[in-house]
């Protein structure tokens, strides 16, 4: 942890097919070994085979996906007289893209489809129409924070 003030925060360039900051924080999120150019063909052909199959623009689908897979708030383990209690806190924006972001690319390399392209866009379409795994990793997250709204108390 940093002696100093807080970490100063970098600005993420847009992409430069879809000139969205969005977009290229997505593909840094799916870069694996720092191979950035797979990431970017990985996802502009999800972007493409959604755009075939929808009929709809694939950044826009992209979007709605993301904007359904946010989650609002999330628990937090707490100690508290010996015993760990799980808080419900709410999420910073920042983090909910973060997390939406996480959740998608898990669950996508969790698919069975034959390219990741392919999972990508399936993953992506579902949870636009808000279905599938990543909705419901939102929802169970959403749900356990209910259970625990009794000890909202100890937030911090």
């Amino acid at each position: 942890m940093s002696r100093r003030s807080r970490a100063m925060k970098r600005q993420v360039p847009p992409d430069p097919r879809f000139d969205s900051q969005t977009v290229s924080k997505f593909i840094n999120n799916l870069m694996e070994c720092g191979k950035k150019s797979t990431a970017e063909s990985i996802f502009y052909s999800a972007m493409d085979l959604i755009e075939q199959r929808t009929g709809q623009a694939g950044v826009a689908v992209f979007k709605q996906a993301l904007a359904n897979a946010k989650p609002a708030v999330e628990v937090k383990s707490r100690r508290v007289g010996g015993a760990s209690l799980q808080v419900p806190v709410e999420v910073r924006p920042d983090r909910r893209a973060a997390l939406a972001m996480r959740w998608i690319i898990g669950y996508t390399r969790a698919r069975s489809e034959r390219t990741m392209a392919e999972r990508l866009a399936a993953e992506l379409i579902l949870a636009s129409k808000g279905e599938g795994n990543t909705i419901k990793k939102k929802e169970d997250t959403h749900r356990m924070a209910e259970a625990n709204r009794a000890f909202a108390h100890y937030r911090w």
